[in-house]
């Protein structure tokens, strides 16, 4: 029987087949490290600037509502309320001027359905300061005042539009219309707005929706 014995003092290794089995797998590791630290950082960078920019906005708007603060605080004195009210006045004045019945009306014969008609308008400002028509329209079904609501909101002229109610006849009333809606809009008029700046407002409004 033959037993083989290593007396060597440094028993042999095969260090190059190490190497070439760890190494890759410590460099992999280290680049994927490297990676990380690295999206890390620009991550922690990118999301600094954003608190920069949020803080830098909402100073601005703090600023802004100190400022609208101050000149309400200012208009309301009692030696200027004079001036607020003539400039309310003013501001009425200018707005009745830029809603034209007429021009109303063309528009909406222009986006109105067949079989449906305008019962009553009533416009009124709304909290933004916008014109905004009421309307009663009358007709025989609920999708003709679908279609109408979309052809108002492809208008320049009309923004905003829903139906807010719909009403139907009761037995025994003198009423033609099978049924009635009452459509809420925005009235953008022509006069002192561009079409393409009438286009851009319904644009932005769409997005904000969104």
């Amino acid at each position: 029987m033959r037993v083989n014995i290593n007396l060597a003092s440094h028993p042999y290794e095969d260090v190059r087949n190490f190497w070439l089995r760890w190494g890759g797998a410590l460099a992999g590791i280290g680049i994927l490290t490297l990676i990380l630290l690295y999206l890390t950082f620009t991550g922690y960078a990118d999301a600094r600037k954003d608190r920069d920019l949020i803080r830098q906005r909402q100073t601005q708007i703090a600023d802004r509502d100190r400022e609208s603060a101050q000149a309400q605080a200012l208009l309301n004195l009692p030696q200027n309320r004079s001036t607020r009210d003539r400039s309310q006045f003013l501001n009425d004045l200018f707005e009745r001027k830029a809603f034209s019945w007429t021009r109303v009306f063309e528009d909406l014969e222009r986006v109105m359905p067949a079989r449906m008609h305008v019962v009553s308008i009533h416009p009124e400002t709304n909290t933004d300061n916008q014109l905004e028509l009421k309307l009663v329209v009358g007709g025989d079904s609920h999708e003709h005042a679908l279609e109408l609501v979309r052809k108002m909101e492809a208008s320049p002229r009309f923004r905003r539009t829903y139906i807010e109610k719909e009403h139907f006849p009761l037995p025994g009333q003198n009423v033609t219309d099978a049924v009635e809606f009452d459509i809420m809009a925005v009235y953008v008029p022509e006069t002192g707005v561009s079409e393409n700046r009438a286009a851009e407002m319904k644009s932005s409004d769409h997005g904000g929706a969104q």
